[in-house]
């Protein structure tokens, strides 16, 4: 449900003072690690807009109440609808919207969720969107991970940078590396997951046939897109520790660089089980 009293307080006023100053730039990426803040700025962008109140905006009057309802035909929204990813099907429906013109407003809004899921195919197809519209059309990308946007994606939009979460420690990090609040409540308890993946990583450096049959394990344990997305993160920063270790150093970068293959078969939709199997088989060449 969007609240818009949970929205980026200062982030808000940057934008209400673009619009005052009629400067609301075409698109936008809005880098949050609570993605719902992030989204319910967005709408209150939409609404302050388009609201017809006293205090824009307000909530309350008859477009912000279409908007927020999902119901209004110059506010559209694209989000995984519980997918692992962004494919090019929900994208190209906004580039046929991307030449009519609004219908009840001056302006249409196009909000992308979890931006950070986009495929590949998907991500390009947004460029042209992205660039000057035809008709008057502000697009706003949600992520909580800037560094998982394309960079051609990344240089065509305004990034809005959130206030960065005060947590430590392991939570810290992986917020830093594109997790959001509802992952780490889906990851709960990651300790035998954590040495799953030790044993795994391990057993490929001494290319022990056994990396194939812990790839197989893990793919089995870690099922939801948070426990993937988790065990390539672990693998990555043991590699990058590793790079610290003169005996570990050319193993650690040949991991990164396979690493690095298996985030673009992601991108690609390659399921997690073949990515694993593809990374336990390259020590074994």
């Amino acid at each position: 449900m969007i609240d818009l009293n949970n929205i980026g307080k200062r982030q808000a006023d940057l934008l209400r003072t673009a619009f005052n100053n009629k400067q609301l730039a075409h698109s936008y990426l809005f880098v949050d690690n609570d993605q719902n803040r992030a989204l319910n700025t967005a709408y209150w962008l939409a609404c302050l807009f388009n609201c017809v109140g006293e205090n824009k905006p307000d909530g309350t009057c008859i477009n912000c109440k279409q908007i927020l309802s999902g119901n209004h035909p110059d506010v559209l929204l694209v989000k995984p609808e519980g997918k692992q990813t962004l494919g090019i099907d929900q994208i190209r429906p906004l580039k046929e919207e991307l030449a009519k013109s609004p219908v009840e407003s001056t302006r249409r809004f196009f909000l992308i969720d979890e931006a950070q899921r986009l495929t590949l195919p998907a991500a390009n197809a947004l460029l042209n969107l992205l660039e000057e519209p035809v008709a008057p059309v502000t697009s706003i990308l949600i992520t909580n991970n800037a560094d998982q946007i394309l960079p051609t994606v990344r240089s065509r939009v305004q990034v809005v940078s959130f206030d960065e979460s005060q947590a430590s420690g392991k939570t810290a990090i992986l917020l830093k590396n594109g997790f959001s609040q509802d992952d780490l409540e889906e990851l709960g308890d990651t300790q035998k997951l954590d040495q799953m993946i030790k044993y795994f990583y391990e057993e490929m450096l001494e290319q022990n046939d056994l990396a194939l049959v812990s790839a197989h394990k893990l793919a089995d344990s870690a099922k939801t897109s948070s426990e993937q997305q988790y065990v390539l993160l672990f693998l990555k920063l043991t590699a990058q520790k590793d790079l610290d270790d003169d005996l570990k150093r050319l193993a650690a970068a040949r991991m990164l660089k396979y690493l690095i293959e298996i985030d673009k078969m992601r991108f690609s939709n390659v399921n997690f089980r073949n990515s694993l199997d593809y990374l336990a088989l390259q020590w074994k060449r």
